[in-house]
């Protein structure tokens, strides 16, 4: 794989799992990694982690969510990143445990800095205080407050749905 840009975060892969105001922006972004239009890497951890975020949290059925997830996976792109290595696995918790972030986030800055890349694309604004790489949100600010909106609404619906 030539020159990575950056790395991309569960955060942008769960909004093309389930109808939301970013669905269709996310599955372009994906869409431009997968053929290298946009120079970063899917870690395949990443999917793993979108399915878990999606059914669980979320609640999307599952069979929905596995559908569009094995299409990203079914592309067999190059942007696809297979390895987990205990080095970077090492250094991930070394950055959890240094700016007190989930070792999932730790991960990602840790891979970013072994591929030589600068970004991490998420819509996790936390990340930001990570000097070590530079944070992007590929969206629009009005689509990524919509998408926020629609999932405390969410959210909101399924736990008043649990009181009763």
């Amino acid at each position: 794989m030539a020159y990575i840009e950056g790395v991309v975060d569960v955060s942008i892969i769960v909004p093309t799992c389930f109808e939301n105001p970013l669905k269709r922006l996310a599955a372009d972004f994906l869409a431009g990694v997968l053929t290298q239009k946009n120079r970063a890497v899917i870690p395949v951890t990443s999917i793993i982690g979108s399915y878990h975020i999606a059914t669980r949290y979320l609640q999307t059925p599952r069979l929905a969510v596995k559908k569009v997830l094995e299409g990203i996976l079914g592309t067999k792109s190059t942007a696809l990143y297979p390895h987990a290595t205990p080095e970077v696995a090492s250094d991930a918790l070394d950055y959890a445990a240094v700016y007190n972030i989930e070792p999932w986030d730790g991960y990602l800055i840790a891979l970013t800095r072994s591929l030589g890349a600068k970004i991490v694309y998420s819509l996790d604004e936390e990340l930001s205080k990570v000097k070590e790489v530079s944070v992007s949100n590929p969206f629009p600010r009005d689509k990524l407050d919509e998408f926020h909106t629609y999932i405390r609404d969410k959210l909101g619906e399924r736990d008043a749905k649990a009181d009763n």
